[in-house]
C-alpha cells in the first residue's frame, strides 16, 4: 500500500482541481479522499481503477446534485493505492468510520449486540447475557438484536432448563437455595439439590436448544412427563409440563422460524424523501433472534446499491458476519464484499438477493418492517422539528437548535453524587449520546448543587475543546438546558465565560413559587424570568426533556448507590478469597467489625495466616 499526499494545485477548486491530479494517477486500485479548502475530508471512495474514477469527477456535467456540490467544494485530494480491490474496499470503510465525511453514507448507530453465554470454566456452568469481546471461556450464542430479546429468551430458558445465573462468588457462599429455586427457575446446584451429572445434562439440553435442535428436547420432556404421571408423581409431572410450555413460548414469541434458513442476517432497505431505514433480522439455529432498525445518513440522490454497500462495510467492521446475508437490493461490488467478509469470518460468506421462495418472503417481511419504521420515524421527526422551531421562537434563539443538552444532578445529602446529561434533537432523545458524571470534587460541601453543576460543565467543556476544538463533528450543543433558577444559571455562565463558549444559548428551567409543574420559569443571563402559557406544546416539550434528564440522573444515582451498598471492603484485599472472607465474616459478624479488629484477633481466625492478618490490619489502618 502506498500513499500520495495532496499535491500543489495553485489554488484550484472543483473540476479544475480534480483534473490537475489525473496526470499523476495510474490504473491501480485504491482509495481517494476529497478535501475542502480547510483540509476537511468531504468524501472517501474506493476505485478499481483510480485514474478512471477520478476522470469521471473531472467531467463538468452529468453529475447528481450531491456529487456536483461535493466537486464544487473540493480543493485538494489524497490517494492510497492498494494491491487488491478488496483491500481498497476494507480501507475505504475504515476511513469512512474514522473520518465521518459529510458526503458519504454513514451508519450512525454502531452498538455491539448481546449474546447468550454458557460459561465453560466451572463444574456447574451459568447462563447469562454477554456483550463485548468474547474473552470469557464458554459457548456463545447470538447475536441477539437487543437486550430485551436476550432477556426474554433467558427468562424462558431458566424455566425450562433451571440453570443458574448467579456469579461464581455468590454460588460459592450460598448455604441454602435462593428465591429462584423456590419459584422453579433454578435447580440449586449451589447447595447440592442436583448432581453434577444431571446438571451437565441440563446444560447440554440448553445448548441443543440454542443450536436449533429443539424437537428432541421436547420429546424427551414429554416422555419424562408421561412417566412421572404414570408413576403418580404428579408434582414432578406438573413441573415438566410447565417446562414444556416455557419451551413452546420461547419459539412462539420469536415469530419467524424459517425452516430452510439456518443462519443468516436478513437486511432490507427502504428509502424515501432523502431518508433511509435498514432493517436487520438475525436468524440463528433456524430461530429469529430479534430485529433492529438503523437510519444511516444519506442524501436525496443516493441509490440503494450505494447505501446498502456502505451499510454492510460499516456494520460488519466490528461484527462477525453469518454464512449467509440476504439483501433486498443488489450492491455495487457484491464480489468484493463477499471476499472481504469471507476473509473476516474464515469461512465462505454468501451474499444473495433472493427473488422467490422462503428467502424472498423473509426479505419481503423485513422490507415491510423497514418501510413502516421509516414512516413512523419521519412522522416523529416532523413533530419534533415543529417543537424545536417553537422552542427557538419562545427562547428568542437565532437558529433552530439541532442538539440540545439537558443537565441534572442527583444525590442523597451529598453522598453518591452524580451529574447527568441527556441529548435531544430532531430525532428525539439520542440515548447513545447520554453521559453520566461521577462527582469527584473533594472540596464540595455535601449537597452543593451549584458546585456539582460547575464540575459537570467544566468537565464537559474541557472534553469538547479537546475532542472537537473546531466544532466540526456535531458534538457541540446548540442549546443548554439547566435544571435550576437564577443561581444555577449564574454558576454555569461563569464556567462558559471561563472556556470562551458564551455564544452557546443557555437557559435555566425552574418550577414556579408553588413548585407546581406547568408553572415553570425560564431564566437567562441578564434577563428577567419568563413563563410560557400553561397549555403550550413547547412547555410540555421542555418538561419532557427535563423529566428525562431527572429520570436518567436518578437511575444513575441509584445504580451507584446500590453498587456502593453491595461493595464489601474485604474484596479489595489481595489474598482474601471467598472462603477466607466467609471465615472473617463468620468470626466477626460484619466487614465493619473486621476493620476495627486488632491484629491478635485477626490472627485467631481459622485460615488466616500471620502475614495475611497483618495485611488486613494494615489495609484498614492505612485508610484510617
Amino acid at each position: 500500500m502506498s500513499e500520495n499526499e495532496q499535491t500543489t494545485n495553485q489554488g484550484l477548486t472543483g473540476h479544475d482541481c480534480i483534473q490537475s491530479y489525473l496526470k499523476t494517477l495510474d490504473s491501480s486500485p485504491g482509495v481517494y479522499r476529497m478535501l475542502d479548502d480547510q483540509s476537511r475530508v468531504l468524501y472517501v471512495g474506493k476505485a478499481r481503477n483510480l485514474k478512471a474514477r477520478v476522470s469521471n469527477y473531472a467531467r463538468p456535467s452529468g453529475h447528481s446534485r450531491r456529487i456536483a456540490r461535493m466537486i464544487s467544494e473540493t480543493a485538494s485530494m489524497m490517494f492510497l493505492t492498494t494491491r487488491t480491490e478488496t483491500e481498497a474496499l476494507l480501507l475505504e470503510q475504515n476511513l469512512i468510520k474514522q473520518l465521518k465525511p459529510k458526503f458519504n453514507v454513514l451508519l450512525r448507530d454502531d452498538k455491539s449486540f448481546p449474546n447468550i453465554l454458557v460459561t465453560g470454566d466451572h463444574p456447574y456452568p451459568m447462563i447469562k447475557k454477554h456483550r463485548g469481546a468474547k474473552r470469557e471461556k464458554g459457548s456463545y450464542y447470538g447475536p441477539f438484536a437487543s437486550a430485551g430479546a436476550v432477556n426474554r429468551t433467558l427468562n424462558q430458558l431458566q424455566k425450562v432448563f433451571l440453570l443458574r445465573n448467579c456469579s461464581d462468588s455468590v454460588f460459592e457462599t450460598r448455604t441454602r437455595p435462593c428465591l429462584l429455586y423456590q419459584i422453579k427457575r433454578c435447580s440449586a446446584p449451589c447447595v447440592g439439590r442436583i448432581s453434577e451429572t444431571d446438571y451437565a445434562e441440563s446444560v447440554r439440553d440448553a445448548e441443543r436448544f440454542l443450536s436449533g435442535r429443539t424437537t428432541q428436547i421436547q420429546e424427551t420432556l414429554a416422555s419424562e412427563m408421561q412417566e412421572a404421571s404414570e408413576a403418580m408423581e404428579f408434582e414432578r409431572a406438573a413441573a415438566l409440563r410447565d417446562r414444556i410450555r416455557a419451551l413452546t413460548q420461547v419459539q412462539s414469541v420469536q415469530g419467524i422460524n424459517p425452516k430452510g434458513v439456518t443462519e443468516a442476517d436478513i437486511i432490507a432497505l427502504h428509502m424515501e424523501h432523502g431518508q433511509a431505514c435498514v432493517q436487520v433480522f438475525f436468524i440463528r439455529a433456524n430461530q429469529n433472534w430479534g430485529n433492529r432498525d438503523f437510519y444511516p445518513r444519506v442524501g436525496e440522490d443516493v441509490d440503494e446499491a450505494e447505501v446498502l454497500e456502505a451499510f454492510l462495510g460499516q456494520f460488519y467492521d466490528t461484527k462477525e458476519p453469518p454464512r449467509l446475508i440476504l439483501l433486498s437490493h443488489d450492491i455495487e461490488s457484491p464480489d468484493l464484499m463477499q471476499e472481504l467478509l469471507t476473509g473476516k469470518l474464515g469461512r465462505k460468506v454468501e451474499i444473495v438477493v433472493p427473488r422467490r421462495g422462503e428467502k424472498a418472503e423473509l426479505i419481503e417481511g423485513a422490507t415491510r418492517n423497514a418501510r413502516e419504521s421509516l414512516a413512523r420515524k419521519m412522522s416523529e421527526t416532523a413533530t419534533q422539528t415543529k417543537l424545536l422551531t417553537g422552542l427557538a421562537e419562545a427562547l428568542g434563539l437565532e437558529t433552530v437548535p439541532e442538539r440540545i443538552e439537558v443537565y441534572d444532578n442527583s444525590h442523597i445529602q451529598g453522598t453518591n453524587a452524580v451529574g447527568a446529561m441527556i441529548v435531544a434533537g430532531a430525532e428525539g432523545f439520542l440515548k447513545s449520546q447520554y453521559r453520566k458524571f461521577n462527582i469527584k470534587g473533594e472540596e464540595l460541601v455535601p449537597g452543593d448543587d451549584f458546585g456539582m453543576m460547575k464540575e459537570v460543565l467544566t468537565r464537559r467543556f474541557k472534553r469538547l475543546q479537546k475532542e472537537d476544538p473546531n466544532r466540526e463533528k456535531g458534538m457541540w450543543p446548540d442549546l443548554l438546558l439547566i435544571d435550576g433558577g437564577a443561581g444555577q444559571v449564574s454558576a454555569v455562565h461563569e464556567i462558559m465565560a471561563e472556556y470562551g463558549v458564551e455564544d452557546i444559548p443557555m437557559v435555566g428551567v425552574a418550577k414556579g413559587i408553588d413548585r407546581d409543574a406547568g408553572k415553570e420559569e425560564f431564566h437567562r443571563v441578564g434577563q428577567r424570568p419568563f413563563a410560557l402559557r400553561h397549555n403550550d406544546p413547547v412547555l410540555y416539550f421542555v418538561q419532557r426533556m427535563r423529566d428525562e434528564a431527572h429520570r436518567f440522573a436518578i437511575g444513575t444515582h441509584r445504580a451507584k448507590r446500590a453498587k456502593s451498598m453491595g461493595k464489601n471492603p474485604l474484596d479489595e484485599i489481595a489474598g482474601v478469597g471467598a472462603s477466607r472472607k466467609r471465615a472473617l465474616l463468620s468470626h466477626f459478624g460484619s466487614a465493619k467489625a473486621v476493620s476495627r479488629a486488632n491484629l491478635a484477633d485477626l490472627k485467631a481466625v481459622e485460615g488466616v495466616s500471620e502475614a495475611l492478618a497483618e495485611k488486613i490490619y494494615g489495609h484498614f489502618h492505612e485508610k484510617g
